[in-house]
């Protein structure tokens, strides 16, 4: 409700002039400045202003300011903008999956109004160096937000020769979200066909302010629009049905709705260090926002059963598993019987009854049927910085990371090789494998404070240790007195030693899944360089602090793999399974 201006006190408020009531605001949130200007109808005039909502992007600190000006050519307003990115700010940063062990790393970052997810691929130093690239990565998804601040998801894929993209919906995003879940969700019609759960695109003006306060405010996040509307919660989450049910839905539905990509389409995702060339992001975005209208963003559950029945596929599938279970496809062979409730006489198992009833549970909550994008918050317990995962959930896992500050200087991200001297390879051996640790800082169980540096990337062409091994623990207060072998760099610079710590480094232990430890130090230099040095064998391993973000903007693009291996790729495999991807490389970034 929107009072008159007589009975709020706005008097004051309304007296300052624009520029001092945007500084007044910069002590609020954006909930506040919403909740300001549904006060009174002069408020609403005064807190809608672009300059407010302005000072209200550049807090939330996604992106800078020059890009926020140019970000607000395609949007209706400031106010807009923030709106979107308040949805996506808790996306960006690292995300990380168990699987491949050689490293499965997606950092999402801002692109041109939205956020890009892309997979780093495992590989050797380019012979410029770390610092100069260029890195290899391949698209997985992306966030692109309307005029009205809306938002819509996008998964990338590649299948027989040629990228897809698989457009969506978000289901939620919480503040804190540490789970990104692919899924697929059922969706009511009425009237003729309307959807009760909007595409994110089909935006009505009259609602933005209510959606900003629901984005700003989530509540309810587990429960769909559609649900929503009719007053009841859902009754079978995706998450309860069998993981073969899970996979196959999500296959047929990527396979329903998915829209091949035309070159226009496919291009420059996000601004290049050459040359932010706004125009041809701005044109690739409106070729994104047209095809997302225009094609289906959800499949009708009548024709995904006639779609399975009919799939030669679906009966391999089917008979392959009929002598242990009732597969995926046998449900829908048997689906018009038995959803309307005829059992199935060889279902004797109780566990199977129930996941049987489960899914058909799931089946009956909508007509329609439209893959989405979760951005939930689980309790995920850890072990060294490296969070343990579900090994059946299409899901990525976000990697907490640490600011460097006064007393934890050398958090963070950092890329490195084995070997000495660190930096280029030269042009008579074969390149180093390229190494990704995340580190930070962590009190033991014995009290002592340590920085550890966790495997994330690993550039081998088969896997040395596990995916998240902690490389190295030193014990910050504990000074080595080892003294460092070389004088000099590979480019005959003096080495200036800062400070050594002492600790222990991976080694071998009782096979692969369990490795051991051997003492080393970690050195420190003046120019910012880490080298971890075991002291037994001597090898060491150099590190520089990187910035994904600019090695993205100067990489090279790749095709990504199958839509669903793309997203979360769930087969245990000790090799690098980008290798046959990564020799295609597109010149498209």
């Amino acid at each position: 409700m929107v009072f008159d201006d007589k009975t709020c006190g706005s008097k004051m408020l309304l007296a300052l002039p624009d520029d001092i009531f945007a500084v007044v605001t910069r002590s609020l949130t954006p909930k506040d400045v919403f909740n300001l200007s549904v006060c009174c109808r002069s408020l609403y005039v005064l807190a809608s202003s672009d300059k407010v909502w302005l000072t209200q992007c550049e807090l939330l600190g996604v992106i800078p300011h020059k890009d926020l000006i140019e970000w607000r050519k395609g949007v209706n307003s400031y106010k807009s903008l923030c709106r979107f990115l308040v949805s996506v700010q808790p996306i960006i940063g690292i995300w990380v999956h168990q699987n491949p062990e050689l490293g499965n790393v997606v950092y999402v970052m801002p692109g041109f109004i939205s956020v890009v997810g892309c997979r780093i691929i495992p590989q050797e130093l380019g012979p410029l160096g770390i610092e100069e690239g260029p890195i290899l990565w391949s698209p997985v998804f992306e966030i692109i937000g309307d005029v009205d601040g809306s938002s819509a998801f996008l998964l990338h894929g590649r299948e027989r020769d040629n990228n897809y993209m698989y457009p969506g919906s978000i289901k939620g995003v919480d503040r804190n979200c540490n789970v990104l879940l692919l899924e697929v969700e059922p969706r009511l019609q009425k009237d003729g066909g309307k959807l009760l759960h909007s595409k994110s695109f089909v935006g009505n003006p009259n609602h933005v302010d209510k959606e900003l306060s629901r984005k700003i405010c989530p509540s309810e996040r587990r429960v769909s629009k559609s649900q929503r509307f009719n007053g009841k919660k859902p009754c079978v989450p995706f998450s309860r049905l069998a993981f073969s049910d899970r996979r196959k839905l999500i296959e047929t539905v990527t396979s329903q709705i998915r829209v091949k990509v035309a070159q226009p389409a496919d291009g420059l995702s996000f601004p290049c260090l050459e040359t932010d060339d706004m125009k041809r992001l701005s044109e690739r975005r409106a070729r994104v926002i047209q095809m997302y209208k225009h094609d289906p963003t959800q499949s009708d559950l009548a024709e995904i059963r006639k779609f399975l029945d009919n799939s030669q596929l679906s009966r391999d599938i089917y008979r392959m598993q009929s002598s242990k279970k009732k597969s995926f496809v046998g449900y829908f062979r048997d689906s018009f019987k038995q959803i309307i409730g005829k059992s199935s006489s060889n279902r004797t198992s109780s566990g199977e009854n129930n996941k049987y009833a489960q899914f058909q549970e799931f089946l009956r909550s909508g007509d329609t049927i439209g893959l989405t994008l979760h951005a939930s918050t689980a309790r995920l317990s850890s072990y060294r910085a490296w969070p343990n995962m579900h090994d059946s959930r299409f899901a990525l896992y976000k990697l907490p990371k640490q600011e460097p500050l006064t007393g934890q200087e050398h958090a963070g991200l950092w890329g490195g090789t084995f070997g000495w001297p660190p930096g280029r390879p030269s042009a008579d051996k074969a390149g180093k494998a390229l190494f990704f640790l995340l580190l930070s800082y962590d009190v033991s169980q014995d009290g002592r404070r340590v920085l550890i540096g966790t495997k994330i990337l690993e550039g081998t062409h088969y896997v040395l240790h596990p995916n998240g091994s902690a490389m190295f623990i030193v014990d910050i207060n504990e000074p080595s007195v080892e003294p460092f072998p070389w004088e000099c760099d590979g480019e005959s610079n003096v080495l200036d030693l800062k400070e050594a710590f002492s600790g222990e480094g991976i080694a071998n232990g009782y096979g692969f899944r369990y490795p051991g430890s051997k003492p080393g130090s970690l050195f420190v230099f003046e120019d910012g360089m880490l080298v971890f040095m075991w002291k037994e064998s001597r090898a060491v391993l150099t590190l520089q602090r990187v910035n994904l973000q600019d090695l993205l903007k100067k990489g090279e693009r790749i095709p990504p793999l199958p839509p669903i291996s793309n997203f979360s790729y769930l087969t245990k495999s000790y090799s690098n399974v980008y290798a046959g991807f990564s020799n295609q490389t597109s010149s498209a970034r």
